[in-house]
């Protein structure tokens, strides 16, 4: 597997593009989340000249993963659509949060389900490939919304994350948003 890590500067537009396809792939196609897009491209009003984006590609060059990272210096999607998840708390703006977004570690080519492969060795090593990244932008602790079942499978791979509030529903599914600790994750 090969990472790329880097802003929409840094990355070539070529693999930009093949990860907004991966992207529209599993969050609206797989997921079924109502994102506008843009004909097969899933990018939002957050893929922008400071998100910095890690990409997993297997040896033949196809997107198997991908994680958005976002300072909460900024507008950020936690801030913008689910405020609710944070138990009425105010949200982190600071430059030692960042947000963990539109993480995902599914190669359609394998035969794996899809929450075998979640709990699978690329997925936890493109977290820690996020997790790393974040730490050389500042960040101490990372924020993400995430179906709980996501939590689950941090914690069954030893990464450690508590609630910021209630679960609630969205598009049938149990979410939940998180803060998890960079600096108690090994790299």
């Amino acid at each position: 597997m090969q990472y790329f890590a880097g802003t929409p500067h840094v990355l070539p537009p070529a693999l930009l593009a093949d990860m907004g396809r991966y992207r529209y792939r599993v969050f609206v196609g797989k997921l079924g989340w109502p994102l506008q897009c843009d004909g097969d491209l899933e990018y939002d009003e957050f893929d922008r000249e400071d998100t910095v984006y890690v990409v997993a590609q297997d040896p033949e060059g196809v997107v198997t993963g991908t994680a958005r990272l976002l300072p909460t210096t900024r507008p950020y999607l936690l801030q913008k659509a689910f405020r609710n998840l944070w138990g009425g708390n105010e949200l982190p703006d600071c430059h030692t949060v960042w947000e963990l977004s539109r993480f995902a570690a599914v190669d359609f080519r394998s035969s794996a389900s899809s929450e075998v492969q979640a709990s699978a060795g690329h997925a936890r090593d493109l977290f820690r490939k996020a997790v790393s990244l974040a730490r050389r932008q500042g960040a101490k602790t990372l924020i993400t919304v995430s179906p709980i079942g996501m939590e689950r499978l941090l914690r069954a791979s030893g990464f450690s994350s508590m609630r910021a509030g209630a679960p609630t529903m969205c598009c049938g599914v149990p979410i939940v948003a998180l803060k998890i600790d960079c600096e108690d994750i090994e790299e």
